[in-house]
């Protein structure tokens, strides 16, 4: 893990944040190369989970919201994590992380009971936690407390409890409370679902393992309608696409380990989630979720907001007998569905009737509005930066000429090209040369109109190879004196290190044929 932090700061992917001031604990920037790859991931992940798909839209939502969302949400009552402080050193710990889920849950069950003292809570939590991991002190802890993750701003001139706003703690509530907005201006009839990508943030007590965990962090996430009967269907099919997903930016699926919630493990609005789990080298940890979170958000922010958040569903065959509340199902006749289908019309004032109630002879009405279930695929994107470089970074011996005969270690990053930050990079043979230069120029120029190419002219040739391999450049292009005769290149592969010549009039195409298919 130190390599690749290392080679992090020194190939400018990410810098530690606000470094000449001394740095902010567990902040990181992405400097010039990384902002690329994680912009290209973002932008794969958009292209492939919504403008793809005929069953998607997208949202880019604001990071502050009516504090109103975030009790409908539970987020004010539950987005919590148990903490214990060391009464020496005043370091907080959370249990679960820094010593054992079991260790926790033995713990937490033993302290549920209210029947025990203070004196009798007091000793079974030295007990199982012994030794503070800060500072070493023996029996030092105090009771576990809840602490919520929300971290707290305010709006206006004012600081007071009426003017007190959160950053968002998760991008998922911004889409259920433009559900209604989104209905009635695409007319999507269910499945379909909201696409965003965006910021979020958590006051993590213990934030670590570089930009693994983060207190600002950016997340993909899709909230996917479906009716109710339907949602085991969704729920395997979103596990599908994300184990896709996982391939396609090249992770090495031997790596990735599914983890199912027990009941008492998941989220508060949760009734089924499952944890995509990566090997980094720092252990196994999660790397996306996959969540049915039933109807609970749509009903809390329809009861807590008195907007109608239900969907109208105009093909519903399902009608209830207004006097009696008997049930009935009835198909429309062929052809008359497609009609009322693009119009969100009040079923009760159609003609179509499925008959009298035969209990009661009372009038059947549809009951054709309902709040729809949700599927939640959660993709965090700087996991996902953090997962590509991990399973890129790789070290090869090398044959070596420059020292004399024998090997050296050639570190490369074995991106996707697609992920890559530059797609190609344009060499002179010689820097001195300027008729070298000059028909290097104008091949870079020429290729940068089309993808994201670097120039380097300096060192030797093998350098630079060894450069741009470490950074993860797919092709390297060398403008060399027989390209000044016959109008060809040398075109290196990243990977296998292969060379061959290729016409300048057509690295276009190579090259957009190499990188994209």
């Amino acid at each position: 893990m130190d390599k690749i932090v290392s080679l992090c700061k020194r190939r400018g992917f990410v810098f530690p944040g606000s470094e000449i001031y001394g740095g902010l604990s567990n902040s990181w920037d992405y400097g010039p190369l990384g902002v690329e790859l994680k912009n290209n991931i973002k932008n794969l992940w958009w292209k492939r989970f919504v403008q793809t798909r005929e069953d998607m839209v997208g949202l880019d939502a604001a990071l502050i919201m009516n504090p109103k969302t975030w009790e409908a949400s539970g987020h004010l009552n539950e987005f919590t994590d148990p903490l214990v402080e060391c009464k020496e050193c005043h370091t907080r710990f959370r249990i679960n992380e820094h010593w054992s889920d079991k260790v926790w849950w033995d713990l937490a069950r033993y302290l549920a009971q209210e029947s025990l003292s203070s004196k009798e809570r007091e000793e079974a939590v030295q007990d199982a936690l012994k030794v503070c991991p800060q500072c070493k002190a023996k029996g030092k802890f105090t009771v576990p407390k809840n602490f919520n993750l929300m971290f707290k701003t305010y709006v206006g001139v004012a600081e007071g409890k009426a003017d007190t706003v959160y950053l968002r703690p998760e991008t998922a509530q911004s889409i259920f409370v433009n559900f209604k907005n989104i209905l009635d201006t695409t007319r999507k009839q269910l499945p379909f679902g909201v696409g965003q990508v965006g910021k979020a943030f958590r006051n993590e007590i213990t934030p670590g393992n570089f930009v693994f965990r983060t207190r600002e962090f950016e997340q993909m996430e899709v909230e996917y309608f479906v009716r109710e009967k339907e949602w085991k269907k969704w729920f395997e099919h979103w596990r599908g696409e994300m184990f896709e997903w996982i391939k396609e930016i090249g992770l090495d699926t031997k790596s990735i380990h599914e983890y199912e919630h027990p009941e008492k493990d998941r989220a508060h609005y949760s009734k089924k989630t499952i944890d995509f789990e990566y090997d980094f080298p720092f252990g196994r940890k999660e790397l996306y979720g996959l969540s049915y979170r039933a109807d609970f958000d749509l009903k809390n922010h329809e009861k807590a907001s008195g907007a109608d958040l239900r969907y109208t569903d105009v093909n519903s065959e399902r009608f209830i007998c207004e006097k009696c509340g008997a049930e009935k199902l009835f198909k429309y006749p062929p052809g008359v569905s497609e009609k009322i289908g693009g119009a969100r019309a009040k079923m009760s004032s159609m003609t179509i009737k499925p008959g009298k109630c035969e209990k009661c002879s009372g009038k059947y009405v549809p009951e054709n509005k309902f709040w729809p279930h949700v599927i939640e695929p959660s993709l965090g994107v700087d996991r996902s930066f953090l997962a590509v470089l991990v399973s890129a970074y790789t070290e090869e011996p090398v044959k070596s000429n420059d020292h004399g005969p024998g090997t050296e270690m050639r570190v490369v990053l074995k991106l996707k090209p697609q992920l890559a930050p530059y797609k190609a990079a344009v060499f002179p043979l010689l820097k001195n040369k300027p008729e070298l230069i000059k028909l290097a120029h104008k091949v870079y120029d020429d290729l940068r109109k089309h993808f994201l190419v670097a120039w380097d002219d300096r060192g030797n040739i093998g350098k630079r190879y060894f450069s741009q391999d470490e950074i993860g450049t797919p092709y390297c292009i060398t403008v060399d004196f027989d390209s000044l005769k016959d109008k060809t290149v040398t075109l290196r592969d990243r990977d296998t290190m292969k060379q061959k010549r290729v016409k300048i009039d057509d690295l276009k195409e190579i090259l957009h044929r190499q990188l994209f298919g």
